[in-house]
């Protein structure tokens, strides 16, 4: 039932009580993230460990309250004989008073040998009546002993039970201070730095052109290629599109739903373009459904879908695909017909193999290449990133280069991933 839980000596450094009670000249220096992070660790383990050995504790003393306890079945089996003494007594007591009463009934004419008879029957239930006493005594105070024994047991099992509670209680407030402490540091550090990942958001199956007045639907395959499970997934698609010009933008004609097998009903992306996944295991992927709806006053124009995925992990650490796939396509002016499925943007790229151009990339339509022209990403962007921003490709028509850009700025800085080091309040 004894059961030690020790603080460990790194979370010493967390406690204001303990540094403020230390003289200036004595204060040791401020832990760094990796130090509270082990004391965070140190002080959840002790947590736990007390949680197991209060369950244990507890186990125990229901044990120690069972009247099916070795003590308590001693103690009532003691209790039993004390009982059962007492009757004895109290049967050799009644012989005596039998016996006595025998023998003053004798009458005047009973013989001698009658009368010796009579005297020895009271002599020997005195004597039976003696023995019954001492048993009795005997017994009464091995059934106190055995009942004193399981009471002691049960109250013993029970201030043992009371440690482990303050134990518990004990080792929460120290873990409750140790991650308030690494969440303050971290707060005031900026969190743990997002990092590039094997995470890759790949648009399948949107066509060349979209008509106004119609829908179309396209698949978007989330895919985690690292080693670990990712806690919280998400998932980032965003159309963007302008007039023939590039100058005005059309995103208000637009309207994109999702759906997956988990959640089959169409529902709205949201204005922050969220698309949430969930969790996903090491080498995983799941399939978003997407329905694009362009309005039937949508003005013929260009087009992107611009996708990336994301991850925030239980303990903090986040990343999430360095750069954006983005897709484009042409929009076409209600009544003009129908588009044809185009390339898909992959690994920031769309289009097919062709010449670059300073204003894009020209491709045959239908099909994926990796020869996109890298669009607003300068050398510092391809730095921060892991690689351009984003790439852009035509099928049947020339899409201006500044489209992806305009789009980026339009999705903001949430819609490109960036190696970043999160500040209090910000999101992954």
């Amino acid at each position: 039932m004894a059961v030690a839980v020790t603080t460990p000596a790194a979370l010493l450094s967390v406690t204001p009580a303990f540094a403020d009670s230390k003289p200036a000249a004595e204060a040791q220096a401020k832990p760094t993230i990796e130090e509270l992070e082990k004391a965070a660790a140190e002080a959840q383990k002790a947590y736990d460990e007390a949680v197991a050995a209060q369950k244990a504790g507890y186990e125990v003393l229901e044990k120690a309250l069972s009247d099916e306890a070795p003590l308590a079945v001693a103690a009532k089996a003691a209790r039993k004989k004390a009982d059962d003494a007492a009757a004895a007594k109290t049967a050799a007591d009644d012989a005596v008073t039998d016996a006595k009463a025998a023998l003053a009934a004798l009458p005047d004419t009973a013989t001698d040998a009658e009368r010796t008879a009579a005297e020895k029957a009271v002599t020997d239930a005195e004597a039976a009546a003696a023995v019954a006493a001492t048993a009795k005594t005997e017994a009464e105070t091995k059934a106190k002993e055995a009942v004193t024994a399981s009471d002691d047991a049960r109250v013993a099992a029970a201030r043992a039970y009371g440690v482990l509670q303050k134990a518990v209680a004990d080792a929460l407030a120290v873990k409750t201070a140790a991650d308030e402490a690494l969440a303050k540091a971290r707060e005031e550090e900026g969190g743990p730095d997002c990092v590039p990942a094997n995470l890759r958001a790949t648009l399948t199956g949107l066509p060349s052109s979209v008509v106004a007045g119609t829908s179309t639907t396209f698949s978007l395959r989330v895919k985690n290629g690292t080693k670990e499970t990712l806690d919280a997934v998400t998932t980032y698609a965003y159309v963007h599109t302008t007039d023939t010009s590039g100058l005005k933008t059309t995103d208000a004609y637009m309207h994109l739903q999702w759906s997956t097998a988990a959640s089959p009903k169409w529902q709205a992306v949201g204005k922050d373009h969220h698309i949430g996944i969930g969790a996903l295991k090491a080498g995983a992927q799941t399939d978003v459904n997407l329905r694009l709806t362009a309005d039937a006053k949508a003005p013929a124009g260009n087009g992107v879908v611009l996708t990336s995925a994301e991850y925030v992990n239980k303990d903090g650490s986040c990343g999430g695909a360095p750069g954006m796939d983005t897709t484009a396509f042409t929009v076409k002016a209600a009544g003009t017909g129908t588009g044809t499925t185009g390339g898909t943007g992959t690994g920031g790229t769309t289009g097919s193999t062709g010449d670059t151009g300073s204003t894009g990339s020209t491709g045959t339509s239908g099909s994926t290449g990796t020869s996109g022209t890298q669009a607003q990403g300068s050398a510092s962007d391809e730095a921060s990133t892991g690689g351009g921003l984003a790439s852009t490709g035509s099928s049947d028509a020339t899409v201006p280069l500044g489209i992806a850009g305009a789009a980026a700025v339009a999705l903001g800085g949430a819609a490109v991933f960036v190696v970043r080091r999160r500040k209090a309040g910000a999101g992954a």
